[in-house]
This record gives C-alpha cells, sequence and structure tokens, in this order.
C-alpha cells in the first residue's frame, strides 16, 4: 500500500531550482545528499545541469517512466505538472505548492481539478501545500526539511501541519528517537490520515505511530482504520482545532454538554488512540511506547533518591487513576537487608540521597522479582556524590524487559550525561516525575484497550415499524421536537419500562385517568412550546386524590397561561409515580463526523454543576457501557457508598445499549435525553420519567 510513495525507484523533481534556498533546490539536494539510491530527474525550463544531475526542461522529454513526481512550480502550472506526472505513469505525486484550498473556493476549485487528473492516471497525491515526506528506510528524503536524514528507528509521523513536521524532526533529534518515516499530508486531497493508518499498520519498520491532525477527513473510516492499527500498534495522536460540532438546539443536556471535543475523545477511546493533549506529551508518549512494553496492570513502583521527587512522583499516580504498589512482604525483608537502616523499603523506596549505582540495581531488581508491580519509575536528583551517567548504566544492564521502566533524572547539566545513557539504551527518560508518571497512564490506558473482550453488540428485540411510523408522521408535519407521551411510545418499543399514563384534556379526564391507573400520580404539562416543565410550574408530583388532581390540573393550566400565553397545550399527561430511586440522565447527540454518541451521567447536581457525564460512541457493548459508568467521578454512588443503596448497574448497562440500538437504527434521531430515568436496587426495571427527542427534516439522514 502506498509502494509508490514510500518506496518509489525513481523521482523526479518539477520545479528543481537552481539557486540555493529555493524550495525546489532544497528538495532536490535532500534526495541527493541524504542517499537516496534510485534515479533522481530535474526539471526546469532552462535545462543544464544542477548539483551533478542532468536538467531536463520538461518531464515530457525524459525518456523512461517515473515512479514518484514532486512538483514545486506556481499553483497556476500545478495541474499542467500533473498531467506530465500521469503521462509518464507516476504512481504517486507530491504537491508541495501551496495556493490551493487554503485560498478560497476559487484555490478549491483547482485542488478537486488536480486530485481528479492524478485519480484518472492512477497516481495517489501527497498534497496540496505539503512539506513533502522521509523514509528512513531507503534514504527517501523527499522534503524541503533542513537537517538531514533523521536517525532511523521505529516511530512514523504525520502531520497536517508542514511546520510541526519540522518541530517534530528537531524534537526527535534531540531525544535521539529514531523515526521510520515523516509524512507532511497538507490539505488531503487524496491521501489522507486513513491512507497512512492503513499503510503504517502493516510497516515493518514502524512500531508506533505519531500524528498531528487539525480535522479528520471521514469520521468513519478514521475510526475502523485507527482501530484496526491500533490493534497491531500504538497510536499516538495531538488533535487541534476542536471547536464546536456545529449548531445546537440547547433543547437536552446532552446537545448542550456534547461538542468536537467530547466527539474526539469518544471516537479516540473507541478506537484505541493515545490521546496527547500537548506537543511535550506526544512524544513522551511516542517514546515510551516504541521502546517499552504496555504494563500488565497500574500498579507502580516508584525508586528514588530523595524524598519529595519520591512523594511528588506518589501524587502524581494517584491523580492519574493508577496505584502506588505495595510490594510482596518477602520481596521488601531481603531488600531491607541489602540497603542502609536509613533507606525506605515501603513505595517509594528511597535509596536515600548517596546512593551508588548498586542501590538503584538492588531496588530495581527487587521491583522486578514483585509480581505485584505493574510498572518501575526511577527517580535521580543531582546530589554530590551522585553518579548519574553509571547509575544510568547500571540500570539499562540490570533490565528484565519484564515490565516497562521510565525514569526521570531531574535537574540540568549534572544529569546529562545519565539521560544520554539512559537514551543510548532505550530508555525512556523524563524532565519531571510528572510527566512520566503522564506516559506511564498512556500506555496503561492503551494495555487495557488491546486487552479490551471481542465487540459483541447485542440486539435486542424490539418494534421497528412502531418507531418508523411515529417519525415519518412527524417528520411528514415539519414538527421535529418530540414531547415526553411521543418519545415514551419510542422509547417503550425498544424495551424501556414505561409506567402507565394517558393525556388528559380537562381536570375531569385527569382524575379519571388518575383513578384508573392508581395513586398516586404525576402531573405534566404537554406543549411542544414547553421544554423545560418545571420551571414554569408545568409539574406535580404524588397527588394521592382526585381532587388534588383536578385541583393541580386547574392551576397549572393557569400558571402555563400566566407565564408562556403563546404555548400551545395539547393537554396534561397523567402518569403512576414511579418508586424512589436514583435519578440518572442518559442521552444521545448525534455528531456529524462520527454518527451517535451516548451519554451517562447522574442527575441533580451532578450534571447541572459538576458536568460529571461521560460520552460513547454507539454501536456499545455492555462491557463499554459499564466502562462509561465506571469513567464517571460519581460511580461510587452507583455502587451504594456513602448511605446510598446500591443500584442495578447492569441494568443502566442495558438501558444504554438500548439507546444505542434505537439511535443506530433510526439516523433520523439527533437528539434524545432520557431525563430522569429511575434506577432502583438490583433485580427492578428502571423507570422513563421524561423523556424527549429530536429528528432531523425529512431525507436529511446521517
Amino acid at each position: 500500500m502506498l509502494e509508490k510513495l514510500f518506496l518509489p525507484e525513481s523521482v523526479a523533481v518539477i520545479g528543481a531550482s537552481k539557486k540555493p534556498g529555493k524550495v525546489g533546490h532544497d528538495i532536490l539536494k535532500n534526495l541527493i545528499t541524504c542517499g537516496f539510491k534510485g534515479k533522481i530527474i530535474p526539471v526546469n525550463p532552462s535545462g543544464g545541469e544542477l548539483l551533478g544531475l542532468k536538467v531536463y526542461s520538461s518531464l515530457r522529454d525524459y525518456e523512461s517512466t517515473v515512479d514518484q513526481v514532486i512538483i514545486v512550480v506556481p499553483g497556476k502550472y500545478v495541474c499542467d505538472a500533473a498531467r506530465d506526472a500521469v503521462a509518464k505513469k507516476a504512481g504517486s505525486v507530491i504537491v508541495i505548492s501551496a495556493g490551493f484550498k487554503e485560498t478560497g473556493e476559487e484555490g478549491r476549485q483547482k485542488e478537486l481539478q488536480l486530485a481528479d487528473i492524478c485519480r484518472s492516471g492512477g497516481a495517489r497525491l501527497l498534497g496540496p501545500n505539503c512539506l513533502g515526506l522521509i523514509n528512513t528506510e531507503n534514504n527517501l528524503n523527499a522534503s524541503f526539511a533542513g537537517g538531514g536524514m533523521p536517525e532511523s528507528g521505529g516511530i512514523a509521523v504525520f502531520s497536517q501541519s508542514g511546520a510541526l513536521c519540522t518541530a517534530m524532526l528537531d524534537m526527535a533529534k534531540g531525544r535521539h528517537l529514531g523515526l521510520s518515516k515523516l509524512v507532511s499530508i497538507g490539505n488531503k486531497a487524496d491521501i489522507s490520515e486513513v491512507d497512512l493508518l492503513q499503510s503504517l499498520a502493516s510497516d515493518e519498520s514502524t512500531k508506533v505511530i505519531v500524528g498531528y491532525l487539525e480535522d479528520i477527513s471521514s469520521g468513519d473510516k478514521f475510526i475502523k482504520a485507527a482501530e484496526e492499527a491500533s490493534n497491531v500498534k500504538p497510536v499516538v495522536i495531538l488533535k487541534s482545532g476542536t471547536t464546536a460540532a456545529g449548531q445546537k438546539a440547547a433543547a437536552s443536556h446532552t446537545g448542550v454538554l456534547a461538542g468536537a471535543e467530547t466527539a474526539y475523545g469518544a471516537a479516540f477511546k473507541r478506537s484505541g488512540v493515545c490521546r496527547a493533549d500537548t506537543f511535550d506529551a506526544l512524544f513522551d508518549y511516542a517514546t515510551a511506547l516504541s521502546m517499552q512494553p504496555p504494563p500488565k496492570g497500574d500498579r507502580i513502583l516508584i525508586i528514588t533518591n530523595a524524598g519529595g521527587p519520591g512523594t511528588m512522583a506518589a501524587d502524581a499516580v494517584e491523580k492519574a487513576g493508577m496505584q502506588v504498589a505495595e510490594l510482596d512482604r518477602n520481596i521488601t525483608t531481603a531488600l531491607r537487608a541489602k540497603l542502609p537502616a536509613a533507606a525506605s523499603v515501603g513505595n517509594p523506596i528511597d535509596v536515600l540521597g548517596d546512593a551508588d549505582p548498586e542501590r538503584y540495581v538492588e531496588a530495581l531488581k527487587a521491583a522486578q522479582q514483585d509480581a505485584d508491580v505493574d510498572g518501575i519509575l526511577i527517580l535521580l536528583t543531582p546530589q554530590a556524590m551522585t553518579k548519574p551517567a553509571e547509575t544510568a548504566r547500571a540500570i539499562a544492564a540490570n533490565l528484565d524487559h519484564s515490565k516497562p521502566v521510565l525514569a526521570s533524572f531531574m535537574g540540568g547539566a549534572d544529569v546529562l550525561p545519565g539521560r544520554r545513557e539512559l537514551a543510548a539504551a532505550g530508555l525512556p527518560d523524563y524532565e519531571s516525575p510528572e510527566r512520566a508518571v503522564a506516559a506511564l497512564r498512556a500506555m496503561h490506558q492503551y494495555g487495557v484497550w488491546k486487552r479490551r473482550p471481542p465487540r459483541l453488540v447485542t440486539r435486542f428485540p424490539v418494534n421497528r415499524r412502531r418507531v418508523e411510523r411515529i417519525i415519518t408522521r412527524k417528520q411528514r408535519t415539519g414538527r421535529l421536537q418530540l414531547g415526553e407521551v411521543k418519545a415514551k411510545d419510542i422509547l417503550k418499543a425498544y424495551g424501556f419500562h414505561i409506567l402507565p399514563g394517558h393525556l388528559a384534556i380537562d381536570a375531569q379526564e385527569a382524575a379519571e385517568v388518575a383513578r384508573f391507573i392508581g395513586f398516586p400520580v404525576a402531573m405534566k404539562i404537554v406543549s411542544p412550546n414547553i421544554i423545560h416543565k418545571t420551571d414554569l410550574g408545568g409539574v406535580r408530583l404524588n397527588l394521592g386524590s382526585s381532587q388534588e388532581v383536578e385541583d393541580a390540573f386547574e392551576l397549572m393550566t393557569l400558571r402555563i397561561r400566566q407565564h408562556a400565553p403563546d404555548a400551545i397545550i395539547e393537554g396534561i399527561y397523567v402518569e403512576k409515580m414511579a418508586e424512589s430511586g436514583l435519578e440518572i440522565i442518559l442521552g444521545m447527540t448525534r455528531d456529524p463526523q462520527f454518527g451517535p454518541m451516548l451519554m451517562f451521567g447522574l442527575g441533580g447536581i451532578f450534571v447541572e454543576v459538576m458536568k460529571d457525564v461521560t460520552f460513547y460512541l454507539a454501536p456499545i457493548t455492555e462491557d463499554e457501557a459499564i466502562q462509561m459508568l465506571k469513567s464517571t467521578r460519581s460511580y461510587e454512588m452507583l455502587k451504594g457508598k456513602r448511605g446510598s443503596k446500591e443500584v442495578d448497574i447492569h441494568a443502566i448497562a442495558g438501558a444504554l445499549q438500548r439507546i444505542s440500538q434505537l439511535t443506530t437504527d433510526f439516523p433520523q434521531i439527533v437528539e434524545l435525553d432520557i431525563n430522569p430515568l429511575i434506577v432502583g436496587e438490583i433485580g427492578s426495571d428502571p423507570v422513563v420519567a421524561d423523556a424527549r427527542m429530536t429528528f432531523a427534516p425529512k431525507n436529511n439522514k446521517k
């Protein structure tokens, strides 16, 4: 895949300049000086000779075919150059030139024309408006990046920003990180992040895939490609530009709380991508994942020669949601006999400020032997007697590679020799314990994702035809907001427990309904113009007699007419009161890129103030639904902590799965809220107390 892009046997440069400092000159120079062994064909109208090579005045004058053509000419000549490239049977075309869709509509049309020329000629197009690419496997430097050929290694990098490509090259050089490939994708007129994920996943020279993205071309294709790649090797991505995903009709909590940032987070979580929030984190994670195996669990052992850094690291471990490991008693006893009496053999293991390399080795061996330790973090601060370089070499010589080992040699000039030794030994080293712990957390999360059970999405027996009829009628009328009554009809068709109720149009009918379904009852105003019923006095609860129901009907109607005189009142819904339980909120909002995003959160202050909610992309498995619940800060409430009763977690997971099935079955549903769903103890059915939905206009399906 993309063989002619990464492994061409001949490369032509259309626009090879004779002036040093010009892009066309620098690309040609990089091809030559970095050691590309294939045929290099400079093209410039003036002909002659350049850097020892014959220059062709036109690619048409070259007598043979060409695998790859790099175009570095003004924008108005690019399409003609592309035609020359495909005429020479080029398998790949790299357009460095700018002036396309980034400049406006005229440029966009020109870019579409360029892509069509390449597609029709069977060539894959990289760019336009890109830096080019580097492949260390065959010394191909088809870019205008400075610094020569990077060191060969296992990290492949792609970036939507050419400037960040050069920054990544420089950072890799500074950290002594080897690269397999570097690709600037520019405007992505053809080759996108999806193509590169697919290609790099099968690339034997690549151990970790690193990417910088500003947008994603196709949400569905990205998730599929990223998931397939993550199953083979780690994928680390820095995503910028997460602004609003589109206009939200603020009709539901789900729609208000979701956005592009949330959608990308959910997509990365689903596909196993390790998401970096900063440029430093991008390479922090890639370094660790390329050099060390993921931990089998979250129990971290800290070795230090100073108390303060050890405490900092322990705090960071707990804040990252991991555990400070407890050493096995037999191992601590053996270790105590080998360390000074003043040393601490708990966690952190403090080998003291005068520690020589041998003390670090003894602590490392103990940690590697302990089955209750999943990952090791080694800290060193420079004391007068500290030997950073010797300590680093001793650590590297005693690794058994059974579990990940990361280091943080803290300081500057004094620890630099040690940091160099660590880099040479392939041991990840970080300037602070917090950055090292963040890398361990990313490794742990990737390991958890890799060990996940197979994705088996449950399909429940449902009344799909009933839902089709309701949605069709609503779309035909153009009234796309669905209130409680009809929303509950849809949810009932998909297996949700709906209490008996009926719409009443006067006080007497309301009392009759209440007597029929049994007291106590709840009463709620039904109006397409009123979303938040409680705010306007449109909800009454625990009514225990016919008289209370009639009085409530009259009072509610009066208040609504006072507060919302123009609202259309369809009646009042009288419903059997639900038994007490924990109130939660379930929802769905349809992201334009990734489709239905499911939401879970506890009601009341947890969603209103704390915004303690979690999102996941549909379709969802039972295990993923359980993980959604566990990822909230309020999960302990579900487990019956702090005086509350344990609720049926599997029933909540089932409700999320049913919403997943409903919203994947019916792309017409763009927003859904169940607020609240009342959840009781284990074995009881959750009750939908209120719900609403929003549909897309007819013939506007995702």
